[in-house]
This record gives C-alpha cells, structure tokens and sequence, in this order.
C-alpha cells in the first residue's frame, strides 16, 4: 500500500465489477485509490510430470492485466503454495521491505514468507512450472485444488485439502461470529 494509505486510519472500501467481469476492490486512502485484485472460486486440475498447472480459464479471466501472465509463488502457512498475481506480489513486497533486519522477528519472519518465493510466467498453454523445492514442500502432484480469495490463490494437493476441509471446527458459527464480528466492530470504531 501507498504512504498516503498508511496515514489513513481506515480506508473506504468498495467493490466494482468492470466491463471484462472482473472485479477489483477499491480502497480509498486520503486522496489516493488503490485497486486491489478479487478473485475467487475453487477449481480442480492437474499437474503434469513436468511441474506445471494448467491456470483454469474461469479463474484466468479474472486476473487484472496489470499482472500480464506473471506471478509470484511461495509457501503458504499451511502445507499449500501460494500464487499472487504480480500486482499484487509488489504491494505484498514493499509492505515486507518496510519490516527491519535489526528486530529478530521481522528478520525471521521475512526469511520464512519468502523462502522458495519464485517468479512464474504463464505459457501459451495458460501454464505455470512450480519450482520443484515447493512442489516438495506443499506436495504438489497429480491432482490439485486451486482455492482462490482475495489477492490469491491457494495450491492444495487434493488429498491434503480434502483433509483439512473435514477438519472444519466443530463449531465454524461460532468460529464466524468471533472472527467477523471482531472485524466489524474495528471497521465502526474507525468511522
């Protein structure tokens, strides 16, 4: 995000769907607009021998231009990959490089979200190759689950996303109510 959003206590936020179909969050931040990638859906596909995924098209056509077939790779937090268009890989890196090396958190936090961090581009065949250490890492093969929400999209080996989906809390209401209503009483208090 832009210093002049960083001064902002709480943006406005809105949502537009554009004439392609897609939509873009908004974030009005002082005087400066932010466009912010959203995307969403599930999808199944596969991984070749080689390494490489097939973007499906309905998630494809939902990628802004401004990430033009690129795409930053890493690990996510839990045993998956994460893609992020590359718009939005630079505002996720600048936010990274405002964190200090002289504090030991921020240093190991930094070495541990961008390890195995790759740049990828998309082929003719709307293909990427996920580097081979996190194919390993997230147990990426055969097939696959794209989870996409907000600015990413979650790499999940079908097996493993299958198990954590069946390890849903036992009480995911309560789980909502805590986590959204916090988030809506923050979005009052800045008003």
């Amino acid at each position: 995000m832009s210093k002049m959003c960083k001064s902002a206590i709480f943006p406005q936020k809105w949502e537009k769907v554009v004439k392609s179909g897609k939509m873009f969050l908004f974030l009005r931040c002082n005087r400066s607009i932010l466009i912010m990638t959203q995307l969403n859906g599930e999808y199944e596909c596969k991984m070749d021998a080689k390494g490489r995924l097939m973007i499906p098209s309905a998630l494809k056509k939902q990628l802004p231009e401004a990430a033009k077939d690129s795409f930053f790779i890493n690990r996510g937090f839990e045993k998956c990959c994460v893609l992020y268009p590359s718009n939005e890989w630079k505002l996720i890196a600048a936010e990274i490089d405002k964190l200090s090396d002289y504090i030991q958190k921020e240093r190991t936090f930094k070495r541990y979200f961008l390890r195995g961090a790759s740049k990828l581009e998309m082929d003719a065949a709307s293909r990427v190759l996920v580097p081979k250490q996190l194919q390993e890492f997230a147990n990426l093969k055969g097939e696959l689950v794209l989870l996409a929400y907000g600015n990413k999209v979650e790499i999940w080996n079908k097996e493993e996303y299958d198990k954590m989906l069946s390890e849903e809390p036992s009480d995911f209401s309560a789980l909502a109510e805590e986590v959204m209503s916090k988030r809506k009483k923050e979005d009052e208090d800045g008003k």
